[in-house]
């Protein structure tokens, strides 16, 4: 009896690490293919845009990540369907950014 109960305990491990295993394989996977589409986002934005929006554009995803990630898909966008006829510069860029960002509601304070 103690060797059955032995032997179960040992294949509950087994098991227990090969679950392990395929995990960490997935995670890898899914990591790697990560790597890669971050790489090619990048090469696109580089196609794209000039050193001085690219600077902007990292500056603005250290401040605001979700919004740069959503000026960077939106050039993407344009620039793989063929809406982009010249290089994005940072005026270009500022414009861009001026439109997708909400407007500031500007707010008066009146003393009584």
């Amino acid at each position: 009896m103690s060797d059955e109960l032995e032997e179960i305990k040992r294949r509950r491990l087994e098991q227990m690490q090969q679950q392990q295993a395929g995990a960490q394989y997935q995670a890898a996977q899914q990591q790697a293919q990560q790597q890669q589409a971050d790489e090619a986002k990048q090469t696109i934005l580089r196609q794209i845009l000039t050193p001085d929006a690219r600077e902007r554009l990292t500056s603005l995803k250290l401040a605001r990540p979700q919004l740069a990630e959503q000026v960077e898909m939106q050039l993407i966008s344009l620039a793989q369907s063929g809406r982009l006829q010249t290089m994005i510069d940072d005026a270009k860029l500022r414009t861009l950014l001026q439109q997708i960002q909400p407007k500031k509601r500007e707010m008066k304070i009146k003393h009584i």
